[in-house]
């Protein structure tokens, strides 16, 4: 094993070989595969056999590739040469370091693996989700640091709390570390201990111990079928409507919906939080003639029961909608009279105006039908008076 990592290491630095490799007891290097911590010295030995014909004094050593300076040599017989290594740093490559001994025409002779790194800390910042009651999703921080410089192992195990078996988790998501999926066969209605080991060269630690219910972590898919549409002639408001999560359909809980929206040129989101359970809202108070993205998450509560309070699920993709365009904005009267009359009907209806704004942003049990006709009044009003206006003016 250490001839074949020793020859594909050599490749990929560039090395040369015997094309007959020598026998491994006609050249060892002792110890083989250290593993040290951060700091330590290290002192390898290459003893080679006469049989070869290669003097000590002629061999020399490379370090991932690089030549070490003859200073950190000693010559300990005709056939064995030593060398000495001060202060090593966390290895370069989890793998190890590829520490190899050269005849004098850049043979390689043997080789070792070099591991310098720390033992892994404690885990921490265990947490788990499910998704509609059938899996269980697990990731994890690596505690301290996090970076140990060689390869750890981390095992993500459970078992029922009071008389399972410990199991453990055998799908870790190489794309995103320290994660773990338990696809299948979980038991609803029984706490589960769950808890990461870490280990490697050096040492090894386990994260405490968390115990949850399947459905005390419950999370879903984001709500289906969102549509923003307009209301009408109504130039600030919009209508968002979803359906309930399908896959939690035969479950006994009550869903909490968000809301959140923002401006088609903006990174802004606004959040809606006072949704509850209902399926539509009604968002007030926009800007007229403007695209609005609208999303909507779902967080199941009280799944059979449960107290605890839920998690929400991810965000639904974008829906976009606009406002109709404003036409309240355009004024023509030239009458002071008229204008002085307008000034004194605006500010009573700015109190009103504001006080259904203030009852009717975001979402809302709050009836504004009266709103909602006095607004629809308004604009009619200023199109046949512009008309008016019009017609007078040709």
């Amino acid at each position: 094993t250490h001839l074949t990592l020793l020859f594909a290491a050599g490749h990929k630095f560039g090395l040369s070989f015997f094309s007959d490799p020598p026998p491994p007891d006609l050249a060892v290097i002792s110890p083989q595969d250290p593993a040290l911590p951060i700091g330590s010295s290290l002192t390898v030995l290459c003893a080679v056999s006469a049989e070869l014909g290669l003097a000590a004094s002629s061999l020399y050593w490379t370090l991932n590739g690089r030549r070490l300076a003859r200073s950190t040599y000693t010559v300990l017989s005709p056939t064995e040469l030593s060398v000495t290594l001060h202060r090593l740093n966390g290895s370069q490559q989890q793998s190890g370091d590829n520490l190899v001994c050269h005849s004098d025409n850049g043979d390689v002779l043997a080789g070792s693996c070099i591991y310098v790194g720390m033992p892994p800390e404690k885990p921490d910042n265990l947490s788990c989700w499910s998704r509609n009651t059938k899996d269980l999703s697990c990731r994890w921080s690596p505690g301290g640091q996090g970076e140990t410089y060689i390869s750890t192992k981390y095992i993500l195990k459970y078992k029922l709390r009071w008389y399972g078996k410990e199991k453990e988790c055998q799908d870790y998501n190489v794309g995103q570390p320290y994660t773990c999926y338990i696809p299948r066969d979980l038991a609803i209605f029984t706490p589960y201990e769950i808890w990461v080991e870490a280990s490697n060269q050096l040492g090894s630690a386990t994260s405490d111990v968390i115990i949850l219910d399947i459905l005390d972590v419950v999370t879903t898919d984001p709500p289906p079928d969102v549509h923003v549409t307009r209301l009408g002639e109504l130039d600030d408001q919009l209508s968002v409507r979803w359906a309930s999560p399908p896959a939690l359909k035969d479950f006994l809980f009550q869903a909490k919906y968000q809301i959140r929206y923002r401006l088609e040129d903006s990174a802004e989101w606004k959040v809606v939080d006072d949704v509850g359970n209902q399926t539509s809202c009604r968002l007030a108070g926009l800007k007229p003639g403007t695209v609005y993205f609208v999303q909507v998450r779902c967080n199941p509560v009280g799944i059979y029961g449960s107290k605890k309070t839920g998690i929400w699920s991810d965000w639904s993709h974008p829906t976009a909608a606009s406002t109709p365009n404003s036409k309240r904005l355009q004024t023509g009267s030239c009458d002071p009279k008229s204008e002085e009359h307008n000034s004194t009907l605006r500010q009573e209806l700015k109190q009103f105006f504001g006080w259904v704004r203030k009852h009717t942003y975001g979402c809302t049990n709050v009836s504004i039908k009266l709103y909602d006709q006095w607004r629809v009044w308004l604009q009619k009003a200023h199109k046949t008076r512009n008309l008016v206006l019009q017609s007078g003016k040709s």
